[in-house]
Protein backbone atom coordinates (compact mmCIF):
# COMPACT_ATOMS: atom_id res chain seq x y z
CA UNK A 1 0.00 0.00 0.00
CA UNK A 2 2.80 2.43 0.89
CA UNK A 3 6.29 2.29 -0.62
CA UNK A 4 7.70 5.36 1.14
CA UNK A 5 6.84 6.46 4.71
CA UNK A 6 8.00 9.79 6.14
CA UNK A 7 8.67 10.06 9.87
CA UNK A 8 9.46 13.65 10.89
CA UNK A 9 11.17 13.71 14.30
CA UNK A 10 12.37 16.39 16.69
CA UNK A 11 14.24 14.29 19.24
CA UNK A 12 11.43 14.48 21.78
CA UNK A 13 9.97 11.52 23.67
CA UNK A 14 6.66 12.24 21.94
CA UNK A 15 8.18 11.77 18.48
CA UNK A 16 9.75 8.53 19.67
CA UNK A 17 6.28 7.12 20.38
CA UNK A 18 5.40 7.11 16.67
CA UNK A 19 8.36 4.86 15.89
CA UNK A 20 6.82 1.43 16.64
CA UNK A 21 3.77 2.28 14.52
CA UNK A 22 5.95 3.40 11.63
CA UNK A 23 8.22 0.38 11.76
CA UNK A 24 5.24 -2.00 11.95
CA UNK A 25 3.62 -0.30 8.96
CA UNK A 26 6.90 -0.40 7.02
CA UNK A 27 7.29 -4.13 7.69
CA UNK A 28 3.73 -4.84 6.56
CA UNK A 29 4.10 -2.78 3.39
CA UNK A 30 7.77 -3.56 2.69
CA UNK A 31 8.27 0.21 2.64
CA UNK A 32 11.24 2.49 3.04
CA UNK A 33 11.14 4.77 6.09
CA UNK A 34 12.47 8.30 5.69
CA UNK A 35 13.46 9.84 9.03
CA UNK A 36 13.53 13.65 8.80
CA UNK A 37 14.76 16.16 11.39
CA UNK A 38 14.04 19.82 10.61
CA UNK A 39 16.09 22.59 12.19
CA UNK A 40 13.56 25.39 12.58
CA UNK A 41 14.96 28.58 11.03
CA UNK A 42 11.72 30.53 10.80
CA UNK A 43 11.47 34.20 11.64
CA UNK A 44 9.95 33.32 15.03
CA UNK A 45 13.20 31.65 16.02
CA UNK A 46 15.56 34.17 14.38
CA UNK A 47 16.36 35.88 17.68
CA UNK A 48 17.03 32.56 19.39
CA UNK A 49 19.07 30.64 16.86
CA UNK A 50 22.04 31.73 14.87
CA UNK A 51 25.33 30.50 13.38
CA UNK A 52 26.81 28.04 15.83
CA UNK A 53 23.45 27.29 17.45
CA UNK A 54 22.07 26.13 14.10
CA UNK A 55 25.12 23.95 13.59
CA UNK A 56 24.64 22.48 17.07
CA UNK A 57 20.97 21.78 16.30
CA UNK A 58 21.96 20.13 13.03
CA UNK A 59 24.47 17.93 14.85
CA UNK A 60 21.80 16.92 17.36
CA UNK A 61 19.41 16.23 14.49
CA UNK A 62 21.99 14.06 12.77
CA UNK A 63 22.53 12.10 15.99
CA UNK A 64 18.77 11.53 16.38
CA UNK A 65 18.31 10.57 12.73
CA UNK A 66 21.34 8.25 12.67
CA UNK A 67 20.05 6.43 15.77
CA UNK A 68 16.59 5.89 14.27
CA UNK A 69 18.00 4.81 10.90
CA UNK A 70 20.19 2.25 12.67
CA UNK A 71 17.21 0.96 14.67
CA UNK A 72 15.17 0.56 11.49
CA UNK A 73 17.97 -1.25 9.71
CA UNK A 74 18.37 -3.63 12.68
CA UNK A 75 14.74 -4.62 12.11
CA UNK A 76 15.45 -5.23 8.43
CA UNK A 77 13.63 -2.09 7.29
CA UNK A 78 15.19 0.06 4.59
CA UNK A 79 15.63 3.35 6.45
CA UNK A 80 17.15 6.61 5.26
CA UNK A 81 17.68 9.86 7.12
CA UNK A 82 17.93 13.56 6.43
CA UNK A 83 18.45 16.79 8.34
CA UNK A 84 17.12 19.97 6.74
CA UNK A 85 16.72 23.63 7.68
CA UNK A 86 13.60 25.74 7.31
CA UNK A 87 10.01 26.07 8.45
CA UNK A 88 9.22 22.56 9.72
CA UNK A 89 5.81 22.08 8.11
CA UNK A 90 7.05 23.40 4.75
CA UNK A 91 10.18 21.25 4.80
CA UNK A 92 8.13 18.16 5.71
CA UNK A 93 5.68 18.72 2.87
CA UNK A 94 8.45 19.50 0.36
CA UNK A 95 10.40 16.41 1.39
CA UNK A 96 7.28 14.25 1.02
CA UNK A 97 6.73 15.53 -2.51
CA UNK A 98 10.40 15.20 -3.51
CA UNK A 99 10.58 11.58 -2.37
CA UNK A 100 7.16 10.33 -3.47
CA UNK A 101 6.08 9.65 0.10
CA UNK A 102 2.76 7.81 0.40
CA UNK A 103 2.08 8.55 4.07
CA UNK A 104 3.49 10.88 6.71
CA UNK A 105 3.51 9.60 10.30
CA UNK A 106 3.85 12.11 13.14
CA UNK A 107 3.38 12.27 16.86
CA UNK A 108 1.16 14.87 18.45
CA UNK A 109 2.49 16.59 21.53
CA UNK A 110 -0.90 17.00 23.16
CA UNK A 111 -0.72 20.77 23.64
CA UNK A 112 -4.06 22.48 24.12
CA UNK A 113 -5.44 25.94 24.74
CA UNK A 114 -3.12 28.93 24.89
CA UNK A 115 0.03 26.81 24.68
CA UNK A 116 -1.14 25.38 21.33
CA UNK A 117 -2.09 28.79 19.99
CA UNK A 118 1.21 30.36 21.03
CA UNK A 119 3.47 27.52 19.96
CA UNK A 120 1.47 26.38 16.93
CA UNK A 121 1.40 22.80 15.82
CA UNK A 122 3.59 21.45 13.07
CA UNK A 123 1.55 18.26 13.01
CA UNK A 124 -1.70 20.20 12.67
CA UNK A 125 -0.32 22.25 9.76
CA UNK A 126 0.89 19.10 8.01
CA UNK A 127 -2.47 17.36 8.54
CA UNK A 128 -4.34 20.35 7.10
CA UNK A 129 -2.15 20.83 4.04
CA UNK A 130 -0.60 17.48 3.06
CA UNK A 131 -1.64 15.91 -0.20
CA UNK A 132 -1.02 12.42 1.23
CA UNK A 133 -2.49 10.70 4.28
CA UNK A 134 -1.05 11.70 7.66
CA UNK A 135 -0.98 9.13 10.46
CA UNK A 136 -0.94 10.84 13.84
CA UNK A 137 0.11 9.12 17.05
CA UNK A 138 -1.00 10.78 20.26
CA UNK A 139 1.93 10.92 22.64
CA UNK A 140 1.31 9.72 26.15
CA UNK A 141 1.45 12.44 28.78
Amino acid sequence: MYDEILLPVDGSPAAEQALPHVFDLAERCDATVHVLFVVNTTRDNAGIVGGTVLETLEQEGKRVVDDLVERGERRGIETVGAVRRGAPHDVILDYATEHGVGVIAMATHGRTGVERVLLGSVTERVVRTASVPVLTVRAAE
